[in-house]
């Protein structure tokens, strides 16, 4: 259980760091912690189904288009949450590649204490 508060705490690191970095995402504090946890929903259970929609288009872009469907799932969380705003798709795609990698980075360093 407390792994998985440190990868929410992590992500929610990383929405805010990639926020400070990229200039076309803007995020409040409350904003990312909503943003983090609807994105945590919808990745759960909206990509899946995307992914296997687009495996075609997957497999010959050799996952590069997982990027943008990343990029839409940053995208959408920004339409429906208040305070966690990207100016374009573009941006959504860019942002969702440094989130990701800063998620990475931080998830690395947590091991669950069932792990052995």
């Amino acid at each position: 259980m407390q792994g998985w508060l440190f990868r929410w705490l992590a992500n929610m690191a990383a929405i805010i760091i990639t926020a400070a970095i990229i200039p076309g995402f803007q995020v409040t504090p409350l904003g990312a912690i909503i943003g983090s946890v609807f994105l945590g929903i919808i990745n759960a259970i909206i990509r899946p189904i995307i992914l296997i929609l687009t495996l075609p288009i997957n497999l010959v872009t050799l996952g590069l288009f997982t990027l943008v469907i990343n990029g839409f799932m940053l995208w959408f969380t920004a339409q429906a949450i208040k305070g966690f705003d990207i100016t374009g798709f573009g941006w959504a795609i860019l942002s969702a590649l440094l989130i990701s990698l800063f998620s990475s980075i931080l998830s690395y360093f947590v091991r669950d204490r069932n792990e052995w």
